[in-house]
C-alpha cells in the first residue's frame, strides 16, 4: 500500500516537473513582456509593474503587422498545397500497387532527413531561376518541399489502415479516383489531416533560415525575421521588452489552434496504433 502511494506521488511529481519545465519559458516571456526599463534584467516570477507599453510599441509598427499577415498567408498556402499533394500521393502509394513503391517511400522519408542548410544554396539558385526571390512564393515553394515528405509519409500510413471494402464499394458505384479521395477518404482522414496540417502550419510559421535568405525587403518579411531584426548594437540596447511582447503575440495563435483541434490531434496521433 505504501509502495503504491509512493509510486503515485513520484508519478505526479514527475508530471508536475515536466509541465513546469515546458511551460515556464513561455510564462517568463509573458511576464517579461509587461516589464519596462531595467526591471527586465531582474528575474522575477511576477513583474514589478504591469505595462502594456511593449505591446503598444510592437503593434504600432505597420511592418510587424505586415509580417504577421505574410506569415499567415505563407503558412496557410503551404498547408493547402502540402495537404493537396500529400493526399493524392498517399492514395497512390497506399492503394496502387507498382514496382518500387517501398523504395519510393523510403526515398521520401530520406529526403526529410536533410538539414535546411545542406540544400540552401541549391534552393536559392532555383528560386532565382524561377524569378521568385523576395516574393512569398519563394517561401511557399521551399516550405512545401520540406513539408511534403512528412505529410506524405504520415497520410500514407493512415490511408493503408482504411478498409479496402469502402473503396471497392465506391468503385462499384462508379466513383472515379478523385471522387474516392475527396468524398470517401478525406472525411475518414480528417484527424490525420488536422494533425499533419497543424504541424505543417507551425513549421512554416516558425521557419527562419529560408525566410531570412529568400526575402530582403521589409514588406516581404515573415514574423520570425521581423522579431530577429528587433535588435540593438549591445545587449543593453536590445529591446527585450518588445521582443518578448512580439514573441507572445505570435505564439498565442498557435496555442489557440492546438487547443481548438486538441481532440483531433490526439485522434490523429493515436489512430492506427491499435490493431484488431
Amino acid at each position: 500500500m505504501q509502495r503504491t502511494f509512493l509510486q503515485s506521488v513520484l508519478f505526479y511529481a514527475g508530471i508536475i516537473l515536466i509541465v513546469v519545465i515546458a511551460i515556464f519559458p513561455f510564462y517568463y516571456a509573458v511576464m517579461t513582456s509587461f516589464e519596462t526599463g531595467t526591471a527586465i534584467f531582474c528575474p522575477n516570477l511576477l513583474p514589478e509593474t504591469f505595462s502594456l507599453g511593449n505591446y503598444e510599441s510592437v503593434l504600432s509598427k505597420r511592418s510587424f503587422l505586415r509580417s504577421v499577415g505574410n506569415s499567415v498567408l505563407i503558412a496557410s498556402t503551404t498547408v493547402g498545397f502540402a495537404l493537396l499533394l500529400a493526399v493524392t500521393a498517399s492514395y497512390a502509394l497506399a492503394r496502387v500497387r507498382f514496382r518500387g513503391r517501398g523504395l519510393l517511400l523510403m526515398t521520401i522519408l530520406g529526403v526529410s532527413m536533410f538539414p535546411q542548410i545542406a540544400v540552401l544554396s541549391g534552393l536559392y539558385e532555383l528560386v532565382n531561376i524561377l524569378g521568385l526571390y523576395n516574393r512569398p512564393w519563394s517561401l511557399i515553394l521551399s516550405y512545401t518541399i520540406f513539408t511534403l515528405p512528412f505529410t506524405v509519409w504520415v497520410l500514407t500510413t493512415f490511408m493503408r489502415d482504411l478498409p479496402v471494402e469502402i473503396e471497392e464499394a465506391a468503385i462499384v458505384d462508379g466513383a472515379t479516383p478523385w471522387v474516392i479521395i475527396t468524398r470517401v477518404f478525406m472525411p475518414l482522414l480528417w484527424p490525420a489531416l488536422v494533425t499533419t496540417g497543424l504541424l505543417a502550419f507551425i513549421g512554416a510559421w516558425n521557419e527562419f533560415l529560408f525566410a531570412l535568405t529568400f526575402t530582403i525587403s521589409e514588406s516581404q518579411r515573415t514574423v520570425p525575421v521581423a522579431i530577429a531584426l528587433l535588435s540593438g548594437a549591445t545587449v543593453q540596447e536590445i529591446p527585450w521588452g518588445p521582443i518578448m511582447a512580439a514573441s507572445v503575440i505570435v505564439t498565442v495563435p498557435l496555442i489557440i489552434l492546438v487547443l481548438i483541434f486538441q481532440r483531433k490531434i490526439v485522434a490523429g496521433l493515436t489512430a492506427g496504433g491499435v490493431k484488431g
